[in-house]
């Protein structure tokens, strides 16, 4: 069994490593894999053998020398460090061409979090149907989340909407925002989980790589 890990105990890279190693252990386990080398997992992550054991023994032992990972047991165990086997209800403010897309090919289930409701402020959208729920009026968020109590919110509204939606969200028990809306939630709630997605900033490394591939 790992050890007990503090959060402050493990590096930030670590962790943020820690949903790629999860992902490639699943394609791996669908491919029929059932045990692997650090070597191996290192080559098929280009990363370097002794990268993984360091971040892995962060949290305890997992492999065994001369046998290698069991992905099973490994996928499990990360599962449990990243907490998907815990399932979290969600809430998708902003059913537009983004909210709509996430919440129909977003496998929700797969990362431990079941999508519980759709919320938007245009009345041509309220009542329409979107990965198999109802599009609910803004001014029901309230007593959705009352009942519901959900813990994630996904942001996919204009910046400007953005600081009054998170502080109602906050004020309903709502603790971490997935965050498309490039409005910087941690200013007025230092207490809140946030992952701010940039998808300009993607596209900008892309340019950078294009433009610097040469003299790489």
């Amino acid at each position: 069994m790992p050890k007990e890990t503090k959060k402050n105990d493990v590096s930030y890279s670590v962790i943020r490593r820690l949903p790629r190693y999860y992902r490639f252990i699943g394609e791996l386990l669908k491919q029929g894999t059932v045990r692997i080398s650090s070597g191996k997992l290192a080559e098929k992550m280009s990363l370097t053998a002794s990268q993984i054991r360091q971040d892995l023994n962060c949290f305890g032992g997992f492999g065994q020398q001369g046998y290698g990972y069991n992905l099973t047991e490994l996928q499990n165990e990360i599962g449990n460090i990243l907490g998907v086997h815990e399932v979290k209800k969600a809430v998708l403010i902003g059913v537009g061409n983004l909210g709509r897309a996430i919440a129909a090919h977003m496998d929700f289930a797969e990362y431990g979090c079941k999508l519980a409701g759709l919320f938007d402020s245009d009345k041509d959208k309220i009542g329409e149907t979107a990965a198999e729920l109802k599009i609910l009026d803004i001014s029901e968020l309230e007593n959705f989340c009352r009942r519901e109590s959900p813990q994630i919110a996904i942001l996919c509204i204009p910046k400007s909407s953005a600081q009054q939606i998170a502080d109602r969200l906050v004020k309903l028990g709502v603790k971490a925002f997935w965050n498309f809306s490039h409005y910087d939630i941690k200013i007025s709630h230092k207490d809140v989980v946030v992952e701010n997605v940039h998808l300009g900033d993607s596209l900008l490394m892309l340019s950078y790589g294009l433009n610097h591939s040469s003299e790489e």
